[in-house]
């Protein structure tokens, strides 16, 4: 896709994949457990304990796959560009952000 032309990948390893290209934004986005909770009850609409055992064992199940296929570590900030807390900043910020600095390059 990225020899196609503009595109954004999401997950999928492509922070490795794509490492030797100088064309790419490498970008991890985080925010603290509550905040994710909050999101995952306002887009899922769970409630209860199940949000914060939901989301454990999906970055455990990216961690793995990221280890797995990157001899690398997840979330760590070598492997990005940048890395935003949507939390802190919310969506819309992270995603002025990342346009920004993407037509920088």
């Amino acid at each position: 896709m990225a020899e196609k032309g503009n595109c954004v990948i999401v997950g999928r390893c492509a922070d490795y994949i794509l490492r030797k290209r100088t064309d790419c934004l490498h970008v991890f986005i985080h925010a603290d457990m509550e905040k994710k909770k909050e999101r995952i009850v306002n887009l899922y609409g769970e409630t209860g304990a199940s949000p914060e055992k939901r989301l454990k064992k999906k970055n455990k199940t990216r961690a793995m796959n990221y280890k797995y296929y990157t001899d690398r570590t997840w979330g760590m900030a070598g492997n990005y560009h940048v890395s935003l807390d949507s939390g802190l900043l919310g969506e819309e910020r992270c995603v002025d952000l990342i346009v920004g600095l993407a037509k920088d390059l």
